[in-house]
């Protein structure tokens, strides 16, 4: 059985054997209707009592509904910190923090399928990136680049995004138990570096710079890269758990925790992306 590196996912039921086409949709929950397991019985109750089973329009739907709202209160957030410095910080920590929190809550509490819950992260998320982007182009380069770098990170973060959807489409890459396993230790591993990095820089160590993997220089550039290489395969693991759960039958509500997963990656892929071209422009 295949399992998810995206956390949001982990509580998701999972297909066994065989690869899902991304998309198939009804006719695979159709299938399966007339000879499902036990395992996805509470999933069968709720589509046979109070819900229609779960579809690629859906899935779509649900996540442009997240994005769009993520969008709205990123641009709010930026232009609320041109006018206002101060709110730079505040917005940050507000943003960054009370989205952990809410990838918690709908990780542990199986809350996935709330959309208030998504809706909130994506209004947190959009306060963060907001003023994470409005750092990272006036403080960190010139501002004169400001507009023209955040487009090039938007385009970068959709054109990765699409082009991960044609790599698993066509099974250029399979999802495999190895894949996954290898992935999710590529993860640990970065965040073990990020948080060593920090933890060094706050006792002053390089120069206040720690490690180095966010100082602009080479060593950055290319944690930077190995972070968007990562960021891009958490995508086709997420693609073939929302398959899954397609096949599955699962209840229509459930495109909100696929939203919301694929939101995640898409937050942490355009926050390295924006960090690797302002590296660049301080070149």
């Amino acid at each position: 059985m295949r399992e998810t590196s995206n956390p949001v996912f982990r509580s998701l039921p999972k297909q066994q054997g065989g690869y899902a086409q991304f998309g198939s949709g009804v006719a695979g929950a159709a299938t399966q209707y007339g000879h499902q397991t036990d395992q996805y019985a509470p999933y069968l109750d709720q589509r046979a009592g109070v819900s229609r089973p779960l579809t690629i329009d859906d899935v779509v739907t649900k996540t442009g509904i997240t994005l769009g709202v993520l969008s709205v209160a990123a641009v709010f957030s930026y232009f609320m910190v041109v006018a206002n410095q101060a709110l730079v910080l505040p917005f940050s920590l507000i943003g960054a923090f009370g989205g952990l929190a809410l990838v918690m809550i709908a990780t542990f509490a199986r809350k996935q399928d709330s959309p208030a819950l998504v809706l909130s992260y994506a209004v947190l998320e959009g306060l963060f990136l907001g003023a994470f982007s409005f750092l990272l182009t006036n403080f960190s380069v010139s501002s004169s680049n400001a507009g023209s770098m955040i487009g090039e990170a938007v385009l970068g973060t959709i054109g990765v995004f699409f082009g991960m959807l044609v790599v698993y489409k066509t099974g250029a890459i399979r999802v495999t138990p190895k894949f996954t396993r290898m992935l999710v230790a590529s993860m640990f591993g970065v965040l073990a570096l990020m948080i060593g990095n920090l933890v060094l820089a706050l006792f002053g160590v390089g120069h206040g710079e720690g490690l180095g993997l966010r100082s602009g220089g080479p060593l950055a550039i290319i944690f930077s890269l190995v972070c968007i290489c990562i960021a891009a395969f958490f995508f086709l693991v997420d693609f073939d758990a929302a398959d899954q759960m397609i096949r599955a039958g699962a209840p229509e509500k459930a495109a909100w925790g696929i939203a919301l997963g694929l939101t995640v990656t898409l937050v942490w892929l355009y926050t390295e992306i924006l960090r690797l071209l302002s590296y660049i422009q301080n070149d």
